[in-house]
């Protein structure tokens, strides 16, 4: 017999191979019926596993994001194997689960067009009604090399022959297919039940460049048709929120193929968006204690070399010069901006009086991304950044870390991002040495420093091994975008060994010289991918001080233009951003076409608004605001900049 430890503490004896499904059945034919996997001490597992020795057992449900994901994987191997049927000369690469949905690569010299796609789900459907059932089976490394030969699949053997020695090589049978697999899967093709095949796009087999490219396949499934079809109202909605859609059709920016992949233009609305945030940025630094600098956007390889960027970055670096020259001058254009604000500091002697010496700048860098990576002005290639590098002493750091913090909350909070933001602990890992300067000491003490701090101001992060940058631990403040993928806004490093590197020194106190620490810390981040992001918060409609355009004056015929222009100029004055629309047009096509450019207020001038000095005023969010004063209207619009509403 084996006792099976359940979720609520109980325990149950069960007979060894009974298969996991059946002693849930046991409990509950119910919780049986809606199982996807269970978990056996920690491991995500098949219903059909037998249990042979002593378990804690978890039921996992759709509920449950294991749930989902065995599913959705089963569902991948639903896809391939219509594949296979459809296309019997495609080869298999890979095809796992992923957060709400699934993908499987393919080698074929069919392309995967749309209406191959409608065709691939049809035939997804068939084998889902032939209810197939998923046997799971092993094979030593010989057998299963000589299997995937004799299919025909050079990238399973591939996977197979770079797996460990001692690895399982666990194989899933549907039928006639069979996938190199390591499971779990539920236990017929008739449980996918909701599905369906989203988009297909190039992929490098194993992620690299150098490499040939896939065809990807994604998709998404359910176990009920009403939650696929809320879900892909939710992406249709993604799709109209999308940055990309919002900002080229709204001509924030574009992109042009003759200057280059991740390298936008920004047309005037854009441009003037990120100069009032930039404006914002530097004015609120500047009220912090921020000494502002404007350094090279270029240097020689010397310096990459001492700060280790050369060594540990290179391959992200724009390189100009004959490296293989040794009297060549070599230089990158910066990814960073760290090495050049030193230069600052190190100018002259410092004192303790000096410090915190906060350095602030709006700095354009730029980061040789992979063509793949490239997403409209999320990820680019030239981007321009709110940096600034804090150099303090040792018992200054938490205070000076917790400033950075609530700028950048401050900040965050001030363009409404605050609530759909979290955060990352950074940390180095330990198993990747040559991905980082310093000894285990080293990151030790840095990494206990920040988890202090962290936890003193009870900031709740989860932890990231492996995402430290080669020199420090860092907060990373993470957000997502309209299609779910995460990146970084905002990012507050801690850094005790790029002084000493550099040959940074203060005169302490005491007279003694010393190393200072640094933190490297933007306060919003990246200019253009905060644009993006409020593109799509928004849906286009930012909020009415950061808009390019705040108000739009109509008049209704040409004897009101003079008046209409005299308002327009008054509200110039007063710093409102103002467009005239003087056009021989109806007075209705003139204010649908401000609220197609989400202008906040529009200014309806007729007969008897020039004559009393008013204007009629409508509102982008409220509609009709009826006829008041210019003087009111003014006080409105100003207090609402001025306040920075939301």
């Amino acid at each position: 017999m084996a006792k099976v430890k359940l979720k609520d503490g109980s325990l149950k004896e069960v007979e060894r191979s009974t298969p996991a499904f059946e002693v849930i059945k046991g409990i509950s034919e119910g919780l049986a019926r809606a199982a996807m996997a269970v978990g056996l001490n920690g491991k995500v597992c098949d219903l059909a596993t037998p249990i042979n020795e002593d378990y804690s057992l978890i039921v996992y449900t759709f509920d449950d994001q294991e749930g989902k994901d065995t599913l959705r994987h089963t569902a991948s191997h639903v896809l391939a194997q219509a594949v296979k049927r459809l296309y019997p000369d495609a080869k298999l690469a890979i095809g796992p689960a992923i957060k709400d949905g699934f993908y499987y690569d393919f080698d074929s010299d069919v392309s995967f067009t749309p209406e191959a796609l409608s065709k691939i789900e049809a035939e997804m459907k068939k084998i889902v009604k032939e209810d197939i059932k998923l046997e799971r089976f092993t094979l030593s490394r010989h057998e299963a090399i000589a299997l995937m030969e004799s299919r025909n699949e050079p990238y399973k053997v591939e996977l197979i022959r770079d797996l460990p020695e001692d690895a399982e090589l666990s194989f899933y049978r549907q039928g006639d297919f069979v996938d190199l697999c390591a499971g779990p899967h539920v236990s017929s093709t008739g449980k996918v039940k909701a599905f369906k095949l989203t988009s297909c796009t190039g992929a490098y087999w194993r992620g690299d460049s150098k490499n040939k490219m896939l065809q990807r396949i994604y998709g998404t499934a359910f176990t009920k048709n009403a939650d696929l079809e809320a879900h892909l109202a939710a992406i249709e909605e993604a799709k109209k929120r999308d940055h990309n859609k919002i900002g080229r059709e709204m001509e924030y920016f574009t992109t042009v193929d003759i200057i280059g992949q991740g390298l936008p233009i920004m047309l005037p609305k854009g441009a003037r968006v990120m100069q009032i945030l930039q404006r914002f940025v530097e004015d609120t630094e500047q009220k912090r204690g921020y000494l502002l600098t404007k350094t090279p956007l270029m240097a020689k390889s010397d310096l990459y070399k001492l700060s280790g960027h050369w060594d540990h970055y290179k391959e992200g670096m724009f390189v100009m010069g004959d490296e293989s020259d040794p009297k060549a001058e070599v230089f990158a254009l910066r990814p960073m901006t760290c090495p050049f604000q030193y230069q600052v500091f190190l100018n002259r002697m410092r004192s303790y009086r000096d410090l915190p010496m906060r350095l602030g700048e709006t700095s354009t860098l730029f980061r040789n991304e992979d063509s793949g990576e490239m997403h409209g002005l999320i990820r680019v290639r030239q981007f321009t950044i709110s940096e600034g590098h804090i150099i303090l002493r040792p018992e200054q750091l938490e205070d000076e870390f917790k400033g950075c913090l609530e700028l950048a909350k401050y900040m965050l909070e001030t363009l409404g991002l605050a609530e759909d933001v979290s955060y990352r602990f950074s940390q180095w890992d330990p198993e990747d040495k040559e991905k980082y300067i310093g000894t285990p000491e080293q990151w030790a003490e840095a990494q206990g420093v920040m988890e202090k701090i962290l936890n003193h101001l009870e900031i709740p992060y989860k932890v990231g091994v492996g995402e430290a940058a080669f020199y420090g631990p860092k907060l990373d403040i993470q957000i997502k975008n309209v299609h779910g993928k995460e990146d970084t806004l905002v990012t507050i490093q801690i850094d005790q060994m790029l002084a000493e590197m550099f040959g940074m020194e203060y005169v302490d106190v005491d007279g003694q010289k010393r190393r200072p620490y640094i933190i490297h810390r933007t306060s919003l981040g990246c200019y253009e991918r905060t644009l993006a992001l409020l593109l799509e918060k928004y849906a286009g409609a930012l909020p009415c001080w950061m808009m390019p355009t705040q108000v739009v004056v109509m008049p209704i015929t040409d004897r009101t233009a003079d008046y209409a222009k005299d308002v327009a100029r008054k509200l110039e004055d007063a710093g409102i951003r103002v467009e005239t629309d003087l056009r021989n047009e109806k007075i209705g096509y003139k204010i649908r076409e401000a609220q197609l450019e989400k202008v906040p207020y529009m200014l309806v001038i007729g007969d008897k608004e020039a004559e009393s000095g008013a204007v009629a005023v409508r509102s982008r969010s409220a509609g009709d605001l009826g006829t008041m004063s210019f003087e009111d209207f003014l006080s409105k619009i100003t207090v609402e900049v001025a306040t920075r509403a939301k």
